[in-house]
């Protein structure tokens, strides 16, 4: 296999070496939410390897916003899949949460026997403030493709202000977007720009498709079986061996539900399993929910690692026959494999069937409404994730209708707003390259940090 050989995507396809190392580096540097994770994986995958065009992204995206589960995770299994087929998939989905998972992990045992993370917060304070600025500068690029006309940006204005101040349904957002594209092919096709979700564009696709991306019902029902096998063969054996009431049957019960039902990414289910990890439960001690979350802020992979926290802390006080590590351990385990196995099983059953429709004038207005409505709520991922950089402490405000974002101004962290303003200065203006603007925002980072806690 020859960097020269071409999967269909409009760019040459990389070797499985390079794509591992791409996908590892990923892994490693997916700070910042959501938002973040899609804006790293543009910036590499698009705009410096050119390995896949702009419409195939936004592409895979779109179908990645429809599904539960972290989406910026499953865009990575997309793309990898694309690529390189299953293994290529595997790879991309399995690095992409990999990195996190282990830190996560080691915090989690630090925190049960130690509580002291103050050497991780300054290890990461510079790296957040930096990934702002790469945060915003895939807002400005997506939204500068996607939004080609008044009508597209009255779309993602909408979802922007739907999800921002009145906490709308994330797949109410998505469905009123494509809903709003399909009509406006319909009845008024002018409202389309030239290219909005069509992905069919000159260079992008061959006149004979990769084989694997070819839509198979024999392989359906293969992709189905594995993964269902994958996905409930530990939960029946815990079930059968240690009984309803054993914690660990409870949580991979518990959290495969979750993987079900996490429709808008993990702030949309993160009140739920808090209240059923301490009032329902016992997992969890009032409060060490934030300090779970403050550990999947602060880390590379996805937020909804949190529930490996979570999944830790339930077995560690809880541990039956075993060490309480041990057990910490067995239940961090067993909860990332029920969460994230089904992301495997949405993208290995779907995707082919979505690159079938690619160039369907009708789906491709659908994903173009849902490309803007993207675009807003990238939006206000950013803003999100900028008020709780810069700010640290964000109160939310019911006024009437209204779900507003307060941040307390008192805790404005100058040292941040510091580094996330030259980041930006570096990466907007002087094209910085992403990795020179980390190291330096991270050096510079640490020394901030420790300085403000001796002072």
């Amino acid at each position: 296999m020859t960097t020269a050989q071409h999967d269909g995507s409009g760019g040459p396809r990389p070797t499985m070496g390079e794509a591992f190392r791409l996908w590892l580096k990923v892994g490693l540097l997916s700070f910042g939410g959501p938002a973040g994770q899609i804006a790293l994986m543009h910036r590499l995958v698009v705009d410096e390897k050119r390995w896949i065009s702009e419409a195939r992204f936004l592409h895979a995206l779109n179908y990645c916003m429809l599904l539960p589960g972290p989406e910026a995770q499953q865009l990575a299994t997309y793309i990898g899949w694309l690529m390189h087929r299953t293994l290529g998939g595997l790879i991309a989905g399995v690095l992409f949460v990999l990195p996190g998972a282990i830190v996560i992990l080691i915090l989690s045992i630090l925190y049960a026997g130690f509580r002291d993370l103050s050497f991780v917060q300054a290890l990461f304070f510079g790296i957040k403030a930096a990934v702002l600025a790469v945060v915003v500068q895939a807002v400005i690029r997506i939204g500068q493709r996607a939004l080609g006309n008044a009508f597209m940006m009255s779309i993602a204005g909408i979802a922007f202000v739907a999800i921002f101040f009145f906490a709308a349904p994330f797949p109410l957002i998505v469905a009123g977007a494509a809903l709003a594209g399909y009509l406006a092919q319909r009845f008024s096709p002018a409202l389309i720009p030239a290219g909005a979700g069509q992905h069919g564009d000159a260079g992008d696709v061959e006149e004979e498709p990769p084989p694997h991306t070819r839509p198979s019902a024999a392989r359906a029902v293969r992709v189905t079986a594995v993964c269902a096998v994958l996905w409930f063969a530990p939960v029946a054996l815990l079930f059968a061996f240690l009984g309803p009431s054993s914690t660990y049957t409870q949580e991979s019960l518990f959290f495969s539900k979750m993987a079900v039902v996490t429709f808008g990414g993990a702030y949309a289910v993160l009140a739920y399993v808090a209240q059923q990890a301490v009032a329902t439960y016992g997992w969890l001690a009032p409060g060490e929910m934030l300090d779970g979350l403050g550990m999947a802020e602060t880390t590379p992979g996805p937020l909804i690692m949190v529930v490996q926290f979570v999944g830790f802390m339930g077995a560690y006080r809880n541990p039956g026959m075993l060490d309480p590590m041990l057990a910490g351990v067995l239940g961090a385990v067993l909860t990332t494999w029920v969460t994230f196995v089904p992301c495997f099983l949405w993208i290995f059953l779907g995707a082919p069937s979505i690159e079938a429709l690619r160039g369907n004038k009708a789906l491709s207005a659908a994903l173009g409404g849902i490309t803007a409505a993207v675009v807003g709520v990238i939006l206000n991922l950013a803003i999100w994730f900028a008020l709780h950089v810069l700010f640290g402490k964000v109160d939310i405000v019911q006024t009437g209708l209204l779900r507003l974002h307060v941040p307390v101004w008192n805790t404005l962290d100058f040292g941040a707003l510091l580094l996330a303003a030259g980041a930006m200065v570096a990466v907007l203006k002087f094209r910085v390259g992403m990795l020179p603007t980390l190291g330096v925002a991270s050096a510079a980072g640490i020394a901030i940090f420790y300085i403000g806690a001796m002072g």
